[in-house]
């Protein structure tokens, strides 16, 4: 028997247990959408642009477990998918993205909106393919799930030719797949472990550093109870903020680019250093040859190519995290790190993660009221400053979730993800916190808040300014703020080192913005007003709330790492 191309697509879709996909129609798949809509058992999300519908489904993926999946049309709706696609590359979630393409014999004839997809993103994408023959799509489908959530998650393209969609071909849809060449690692060196579990048990200053892999793997509790048996404290990276409770006795708080300064100062004396699912960016480990000097360094990561690639260690271990800590967890024997946390605790006491509270409302009040309002959430920053503040200062334990964009780090990611996450889990809370430059590059998606009955609560904190940029200006470039207020007009003078009398209305007016989009509107001003504002949010069922906190223009995030610096020279004040 032989099926179409198109239904054999709706086929594997059901098959893999898919029942959402965020679409955006056009030419070259107008098939499929038609296929999707005659059987009506996925749900089609549209989005209003290509950029978010990929970060919906980054959320959607994140909060779910599941793989996202992305359907767009050829020419620039493949390419308005790129950046959302780097994106998920960086932060490893399981993405598949159909874009429709031209038809076969039209490829490399300059045809109305072609353009090699897979060409672009082969350097953003686990796997990349155009699917040639008719034969092969049932494999290409199934490879396309089954690499997308294997190994070290990610995205996966399949660019599908008009007409191979409309050719008819064998109805079978694979129930495993073999690929030669693509073997992920599901064992574990059990003699690389215990030499860095002996390690472990002869530190007299170990530390834990546990970045978004952990998450990732499911292996939150895992970390946790080695944590308490062994006594060892715990550094989260950004991705990996979750990984462990908060309220945890043994967790120090996240270290890096803006970590605690008890957090850096920890990972750069410790003697022992056990990293669990980081790839150790230049965030968290700043000047290379500094980075923890005296340990010696245990790497655990799935991704071969991950370890020893930015720092050199001592004992690498290629495993999923959930299976190293599951081992660890049965050989855990209780440590004396009392002299060692002591230690940790006077470097909490000496320069505490605080912000003043002498110059009105500021970030840190906000988050307070957030970590106050809700007991259960899933909190979606953008990126930015408050991004950093949100890392800092939130709650987050098995009952609230944080998620970010850490790897690219993409302005206009927290809305749209925010929405996926939403539609992901619609009986959870869901709170995008957000800066008013990152919120405006996908600000469109209150629309489809609005029809898929999705609300959210946005924070936006408005300090007028593109904030992490304007603080190096700040710090490094004598306050001339090129190109980062947002407030700016032609008519304003060429040099202006920040807000004042004379300065035009901001653009745009939130509160009357979110009233044409139906969608509730409240400013806050004053610390007082913070409670009460999250508070009516938290009960407006009906659709989204925008609250927009007016923040002061000139706080910055500190503790900071100056760019190439050792991770215990820190600006503190």
């Amino acid at each position: 028997m032989e099926i179409k191309g198109t239904k054999l697509f709706v086929k594997a879709l059901k098959e893999e247990g898919v029942d959402t996909i965020f679409a955006y129609p056009g030419g070259t798949v107008t098939d499929l959408f038609d296929e999707l809509h005659r059987d009506n058992e996925i749900d089609i999300v549209l989005p209003r642009h290509e950029q978010a519908l990929v970060h919906a489904a980054e959320g959607y993926a994140r909060e779910t477990g599941k793989v996202g999946v992305c359907l767009v049309t050829s020419g620039p709706g493949a390419t308005n998918t790129v950046t959302a696609i780097a994106d998920a590359f960086y932060d490893s979630i399981p993405l598949v993205v159909f874009t429709g393409q031209v038809p076969l014999p039209l490829i490399g004839n300059d045809a109305f909106q072609e353009v090699d997809i897979v060409g672009i993103t082969r350097s953003i994408t686990k796997y990349s393919v155009t699917v040639k023959d008719r034969k092969e799509l049932g494999k290409i489908l199934k490879m396309a799930f089954y690499i997308a959530k294997s190994g070290k998650p990610g995205p996966v393209l399949i660019d599908l030719p008009k007409n191979i969609q409309v050719a008819a071909g064998p109805a079978e849809y694979p129930d495993k797949v073999d690929i030669r060449g693509y073997k992920p690692n599901t064992g574990i060196h059990i003699g690389q472990l215990k030499k860095a579990f002996k390690l472990l048990k002869a530190a007299r200053r170990p530390i834990i550093l546990a970045g978004g892999g952990v998450k990732l793997s499911g292996a939150e509790k895992l970390l946790e109870q080695f944590a308490s048996a062994m006594k060892i404290p715990v550094v989260t990276t950004v991705m990996g903020k979750g990984a462990i409770a908060n309220g945890h006795p043994y967790y120090v708080g996240n270290g890096g680019l803006h970590g605690r300064y008890a957090s850096n100062m920890a990972v750069s004396k410790c003697d022992v250093l056990l990293s669990i699912g980081t790839r150790f960016n230049d965030r968290i480990t700043g000047d290379l040859n500094e980075f923890a000097p005296k340990a010696k360094i245990i790497h655990i990561d799935v991704d071969t190519a991950s370890i020893s690639r930015n720092v050199v260690v001592d004992v690498p271990i290629v495993t999923d995290a959930k299976l190293a800590l599951e081992h660890l967890v049965e050989w855990a024997e209780e440590k004396d790190t009392a002299e060692w946390m002591i230690q940790i605790d006077e470097w909490q006491q000496e320069n505490p993660l605080e912000m003043r509270r002498d110059k009105g409302m500021n970030a840190q009040m906000i988050m307070e009221g957030l970590n106050a309002t809700f007991d259960e959430v899933t909190y979606v920053t953008d990126v930015g400053q408050h991004q950093m503040w949100a890392s800092q200062y939130l709650e987050v334990n098995e009952k609230k979730s944080f998620i970010t964009s850490g790897g690219l780090g993409t302005m206009g990611f927290g809305f749209p993800a925010a929405l996926g996450a939403k539609i992901g889990n619609p009986d959870k809370h869901v709170v995008c916190i957000t800066g008013d430059g990152g919120f405006q590059m996908n600000m469109q998606e209150m629309a489809t808040s609005v029809v898929q009955h999705a609300p959210v609560i946005v924070c936006i904190l408005n300090n007028h300014y593109l904030g992490m940029v304007r603080q190096m200006q700040q710090l490094f470039y004598g306050k001339r703020y090129s190109a980062t207020c947002l407030n700016r007009h032609k008519d304003c003078p060429d040099f202006c080192k920040g807000p004042n009398e004379n300065c035009p209305p901001y653009t745009p007016d939130f509160m009357q913005w979110a009233k044409a989009y139906g969608a509730h509107g409240i400013r806050v001003t004053k610390e007082e007003e913070i409670l009460p504002a999250l508070e009516a949010a938290k009960n407006n069922k009906d659709a989204s709330t925008v609250i927009e906190f007016m923040i002061a223009t000139e706080d910055i995030v500190l503790p900071m790492v100056p760019g190439g610096k050792p991770m215990n020279n820190m600006i503190l004040k």
